[in-house]
């Protein structure tokens, strides 16, 4: 095999695998939720802090937007969209590895709950904590939340601007970057 389809490989195939495998745990996850219990049965794992409760959510965070699903659809296609052509934009650059692996991530999470809204109407949450008022969420959610806050802090103290200018615009390979 030569190193041109290795690399090939390593920067389009592994992350597809990737996004499949994670999406798939996410899925798992809901179809175990269902299986075990009823719309709005919950299960205490920690009592009065933490428990597993299956919602119906048609909206987002706390039901916003309920009912939305064409709109949430559109800004799927737009996110992932933007990630795939991001992730495009800077695979020279061993810098952005750990961006990189947030979009892999994120688009997962992305592609999660479309399955649910494109299959069900509605997303599958069932990770409740009861301690706070926070709404029900499930991995993809997980997933969507920590790659975006990694994101956010890569951005704000990590990257320099004339770094960031590489992720919407595909620059020529940067020795200095390598």
């Amino acid at each position: 095999m030569s190193n041109t389809e290795q690399r090939k490989i390593k920067i389009y195939f592994i992350p597809i695998l990737i996004i499949a495998l994670l999406t798939a745990l996410d899925q798992l996850t809901k179809t175990i939720i269902v299986g075990k219990l009823a719309v709005q049965e919950s299960i205490d794992v920690i009592k009065g802090v933490f428990t597993i409760t299956y919602v119906q959510n048609r909206g987002i965070a706390w039901g916003m937007l309920e009912g939305k699903i064409i709109l949430f659809l559109f800004m799927t296609f737009l996110i992932v969209g933007l990630c795939f052509y991001v992730y495009q934009n800077i695979l020279n650059y061993p810098k952005f590895r750990l961006f990189r692996i947030c979009l892999i991530v994120l688009i997962s999470g992305a592609i999660g709950n479309m399955i649910d809204r494109v299959k069900l109407g509605y997303v599958i949450d069932f990770f409740s904590f009861d301690l706070i008022d926070f709404p029900v969420f499930n991995v993809a959610d997980i997933y969507i939340v920590c790659s975006m806050f990694v994101i956010f802090f890569l951005i704000l103290f990590k990257f320099k601007d004339d770094y960031l200018t590489k992720l919407f615009k595909k620059i020529p390979d940067d020795s200095e970057d390598k």
